[in-house]
């Protein structure tokens, strides 16, 4: 599994562009003898290991692609190719469901049951590539499904779940606001749209502030404000970009609702207008109670009762939740740093790395927890 972790990491690809990744995997599963299918969704890539014994049906998720961030570790395996790394753990996640199909594959005869490898392209987009693999049917068959996630939250050695809501909704939104330019110092003849995106910086915060039941979660986070280029220059547009974050169906309607009212009332405030593009992303991510008592489990089995720890639901999204609005299953992190190391550093930074330890444990966890379905449901 490091051998492989490491060369993925060395060549990592971008989301919807991964063409030598899907390659490897593919033919690391026919010459086990695996059945395969390839472009599942696009470039997604799905290995079926059929056991000798009757039973279930267990689905592998991992996710295979990079991100557009230009690698800081001085490492052997550092990525090279140049403004793209796998800062997110998403070759280790490769790595270890290839490192399962090995393992499964040599002891087939004992398997009472199925299992599929899912392995997933384009995570780091929306839509990502888990709703084009899930319509394009990859989990037709499927009874169940797991997947787990690197985390430097956690040291090595940890294994870490949530039953019910660990992820949330991951909605994006873009605003421009539009006036009327002219010279700054005669701000009289303008509509500024400077003004009215600062004040609706500013107002759209009293959504979570203000309508959102505070015994309910919700972000709102403007990510991005670009607008004017002279400072003599009133500019006649501004844009925004931003997220919206929450669990609750209910909530999110009601702040897009309001992100609409508002934007036109400050629009309106300053006699100019705008222009909004609402991009709903991955749906919540909820763990289903039973297959996560099984990760609970089998991750005890794996690293003692200790090291097992429950979690705060967070804020993230994840579109592995495709996948669990289409079958029952659970998503749980693998504990990945190690401080004595340096492995320190939160996923989507340029120096992050793990403890490559994190792989076996997360191996064998995905491993008991497939065997532990097969027995409690066959």
């Amino acid at each position: 599994m490091i051998e492989i972790r490491r060369d993925l990491h060395m060549y990592p690809e971008l989301s919807r562009k991964e063409v030598r990744t899907p390659e490897i995997i593919t033919d690391y599963l026919r010459k086990l003898g695996l059945e395969v299918k390839t472009n599942v969704g696009g470039r997604g890539v799905v290995g079926i290991l059929r056991g000798d014994k009757p039973g279930k049906t267990v689905g592998l998720r991992a996710d295979f692609d990079a991100l557009p961030i230009s690698e800081k570790n001085d490492v052997p395996y550092k990525s090279k190719n140049p403004g793209v790394m796998h800062a997110c753990g998403h070759d280790a996640h490769t790595a270890i469901a290839l490192g399962l199909a090995k393992a499964f594959s040599e002891r087939k005869h004992e398997l009472a049951g199925n299992i599929v490898f899912l392995h997933q392209h384009a995570e780091e987009v929306v839509p990502g590539g888990a709703k084009d693999m899930v319509e394009d049917g990859a989990l037709e068959g499927v009874d169940a499904v797991f997947a787990t996630h690197m985390e430097n939250a956690y040291p090595v050695g940890d294994v870490i779940y949530r039953h019910g809501y660990i992820m949330a909704f991951s909605d994006r939104f873009e605003i421009e606001v539009i006036g009327q330019g002219g010279h700054g110092a005669f701000p009289h003849q303008t509509n500024d749209a400077v003004v009215m995106a600062s004040q609706l910086v500013n107002q759209l915060q009293t959504i979570v502030s203000r309508k959102v039941d505070p015994l309910k979660s919700a972000v709102i986070s403007i990510g991005s404000i670009h607008g004017g280029e002279g400072a003599n220059v009133i500019a006649d547009s501004v844009t925004l970009k931003g997220t919206i974050r929450t669990f609750s169906k209910e909530v999110r309607e009601k702040i897009i609702l309001n992100v609409e009212r508002i934007t036109a009332a400050v629009a309106e405030a300053g006699e100019g207008t705008y222009r909004l593009d609402y991009q709903e992303g991955h749906p919540v991510t909820w763990n289903h109670h039973e297959e996560t008592d099984i990760i609970v489990e089998g991750g005890k089995a794996v690293v003692g009762k200790e090291h097992v720890k429950e979690m705060p639901p967070q804020m993230g999204g994840e579109d592995f939740s495709h996948f669990l609005n289409t079958v029952p299953g659970s998503y749980f992190f693998t504990g990945s740093a190690n401080k004595e190391k340096g492995i320190i550093y939160p996923y989507h930074h340029d120096q992050f790395d793990i403890d490559e330890e994190a792989m076996i444990i997360g191996a064998k966890t995905l491993a008991k927890a497939a065997i532990l379905y097969f027995e409690k449901n066959n």
